[in-house]
């Protein structure tokens, strides 16, 4: 089962992902972007927030969508792989940008992925407060430093990008303590 924990940074996707590491210690963990050694080199390449163009930043978050694919998602279809991260958080990031149609959006994510998408998506959701609280508990990267009010958005616009993409999002409260987030998740999975 391909699961995906979404949500902005600081939501704890990372905590939650090691917790379910050891409920599925045979499970692939992978991340997007940045899932392989390609993909490493275009993390970078979009944490560091150079690109001028909105569109060049879409076209990398694909590319390292087809690779992710390719050599991780595909390869491991058979076992458990719980990924930070899906094309869910690409299309939510394009979507705040405006710049790009949605059909467009919905095409060039299907034909980086051939349409293999998460069974489970969970988003991990927090407040603003809460928000503004975990970032100020941090060094920020390129994308933090454009803001809570943007990280918010691109919080909303993960609900929207999921219906997009036809994929059911689960949304749980990310302020909750951490034990009780991990039990949540699993109780999902094992339905």
């Amino acid at each position: 089962m391909y699961i995906a924990i979404e949500g902005i940074d600081t939501a704890g996707k990372s905590t939650q992902i090691a917790a379910l590491k050891k409920h599925f210690p045979q499970a692939v963990t992978t991340k997007e972007p940045g899932g392989t050694e390609i993909g490493k080199e275009i993390r970078e390449m979009v944490l560091s927030a150079k690109t001028k163009s909105k569109r060049a930043e879409f076209l990398l978050f694909l590319a390292d969508r087809a690779e992710h694919i390719k050599e991780v998602i595909e390869p491991n279809l058979h076992k458990v792989i719980i990924s930070d991260r899906s094309a869910v958080s690409g299309v939510a990031y394009a979507l705040i940008q405006e710049d790009i149609d949605t059909k467009d959006l919905v095409y060039l994510n299907d034909f980086a992925t051939k349409k293999i998408y998460p069974k489970k998506i969970f988003l991990l959701r927090l407040t603003k407060e809460e928000l503004e609280f975990r970032l100020s508990q941090k060094e920020l990267d390129g994308i933090e430093l454009r803001g809570s009010e943007y990280l918010l958005q691109i919080q909303e616009s993960i609900k929207k990008a999921s219906e997009l993409l036809g994929l059911t999002l689960i949304e749980i409260d990310a302020t909750k303590p951490i034990n009780e987030i991990t039990e949540e998740i699993l109780s999902n999975i094992n339905n």
